[in-house]
């Protein structure tokens, strides 16, 4: 080998990721064989026993997925929950596979799903919907072994549950670290698709940080290609060290939405471990979830309100509220900040800061790197406890159509509109009496009987506040709304034919 060669060995080498290696001989492996004009079974076996280097890089790949495999089914558990139900048609519980008997009484329904054993002495990580309102529990053992099931805890914010059988010397499988993960990885989904029990199947990480789809409270997805169908639910979802990185719990099927029946066409979810390891480890000790808490309503970027806000991209979270008392209250953040980075991890979007902030301990302090009014700045904020009955809050807003403000009849917030509404007696703004549901603003997501509290950051006070700006306002046109009491910002677009700034 000549000197420049051993240069870049030495050079390079050590900083390639070996999975990349292993993939990249596997795959040259093929093609080369494929290409090939003399291509047999003979010759097949002739390579084989000649130990051809094509053969042999796939023989190491395949030993590789042998031994993870064998190291992992140990470990992963088939459930079967029953629960006694009054009749209903063709009922589903997601992603577990059903078999509900039939009858006009109250009847048994069956739910077959998995859960991977994470200690020797018996509690089992899996999914709430395979044990929810459970009256039994069996748990069985790729060795045959059946076991009574115990319902430790449940999070039906993260869909995650804890399990407990009585045993010692169990198998246990290792718990990895999912912020270890990137796109590309291969992973190993094990569990139980309808009812073939402890079975494996191989894709690669498609995505990550998914938060779309509205499956749970709180979510962060690792999305996968590597199969998952109903029956899965609850299982490990395992990288190439053989340590899980995530819980199989739910897919996107051709026909339905994220969460719902079908069979999986590529496109799986799995809770990120160090998620799941968090509720996991509370329900243990407590029996409840402790979670970190902003005290702020945020929203996702998208191109309009990124350009209204003067962010280069669509990256980070939108507050759009901030209550009184709270932590970011306290902690000075404000409307209209946009959270750019948390703890010095990149925020992706709304659904992602979320679950950064509920993963955290309360009492933790987030440090939020911020662009406000186009300066950079660092927020650090102590936060709370997350109230247990606090949902997620949605966003109204939906893309903003093209257009101005025409179309919107406003009123004076009168103490009678003010007590019909709801409202605090230090609400400002204008309420919106009428609205052409053809109109920009209709589009954009506003509706009859939201505030107005301000246009382009100005504040509008009075009818007339409302009529001299939306007469000014030109082009894309920030608007900051009250819906149901939650504040929200949302830009409306001028309709081609007006003008305006087209983006």
């Amino acid at each position: 080998m000549s000197p420049k060669h051993n240069r870049i060995l030495r050079d390079y080498l050590p900083g390639i990721n070996l999975k990349f290696v292993v993939m990249l001989c596997a795959v040259a492996a093929m093609f080369t064989y494929l290409n090939r004009s003399d291509y047999s079974p003979v010759v097949l076996a002739q390579d084989k026993a000649l130990g051809g280097a094509d053969i042999v890089a796939l023989q190491t790949l395949n030993k590789a997925f042998e031994r993870i495999a064998r190291q992992v089914t140990p470990a992963i558990v088939s459930i079967q929950s029953t629960q006694v139900v009054k009749p209903r048609m063709s009922p589903f519980v997601p992603q577990a596979f059903d078999s509900p008997d039939q009858g006009s009484r109250p009847e048994q329904e069956h739910a077959l799903g998995s859960g991977v054993l994470v200690t020797n002495d018996g509690y089992i990580l899996t999914n709430n919907h395979v044990i929810q309102n459970a009256t039994s529990i069996k748990v069985l053992l790729s060795d045959k072994r059946t076991f009574t099931g115990k319902v430790v805890g449940a999070d039906p914010q993260t869909d995650v549950a804890v399990l407990k059988i009585d045993g010692t010397g169990l198998p246990t499988a290792t718990l990895g670290n999912s912020s270890n993960l990137y796109v590309g990885d291969i992973v190993m989904a094990f569990g139980n698709p309808y009812g073939l029990n402890f079975t494996v199947t191989r894709g690669a990480v498609s995505a990550l940080n998914r938060s779309e789809g509205a499956i749970e409270d709180i979510q962060n997805f690792i999305q996968t290609d590597a199969p998952i169908n109903p029956g899965n639910s609850g299982g490990a979802l395992v990288d190439v060290l053989g340590e899980v990185v995530g819980i199989n719990t739910a897919i996107m099927s051709g026909e339905s939405a994220p969460g719902e029946g079908g069979g999986s066409v590529g496109i799986g979810f799995a809770i990120p471990i160090n998620m799941a390891r968090h509720v996991m480890d509370d329900l243990v000790k407590t029996g409840n979830v402790s979670r970190g808490y902003l005290g702020a309503h945020i929203q996702s970027l998208d191109e309009s309100l990124a350009h209204a806000f003067g962010v280069p991209d669509t990256a980070g979270a939108l507050v759009e509220d901030v209550p009184p008392g709270g932590p970011a209250e306290k902690a000075g953040l404000k409307n209209g900040d946009v959270i750019r980075k948390c703890n010095g991890q990149v925020v992706a979007d709304s659904g992602q800061l979320i679950a950064l902030v509920t993963e955290s301990k309360p009492g933790t302090v987030a440090n939020f790197d911020i662009l406000r009014n186009g300066e950079s700045l660092t927020v650090a904020v102590t936060l709370g406890e997350r109230p247990s009955a606090l949902g997620v809050h949605a966003s109204l807003g939906k893309p903003p159509a093209q257009g101005t403000l025409a179309g919107i009849s406003v009123q004076p917030i009168t103490p009678d509109l003010r007590e019909q509404l709801g409202l605090p007696a230090t609400t400002k703004g204008v309420a919106i009496s009428n609205l052409d549901p053809a109109s920009p603003a209709a589009e954009a997501g506003i509706r009859p009987g939201d505030l107005i509290e301000s246009i382009n950051r100005q504040p509008v006070n009075s009818v007339a506040d409302f009529e001299r700006m939306a007469v000014e306002a030109k082009g894309d046109t920030l608007l900051r709304i009250n819906h149901q009491g939650n504040g929200i910002f949302i830009v409306v677009s001028p309709t081609p034919e007006e003008g305006g700034n087209q983006q």
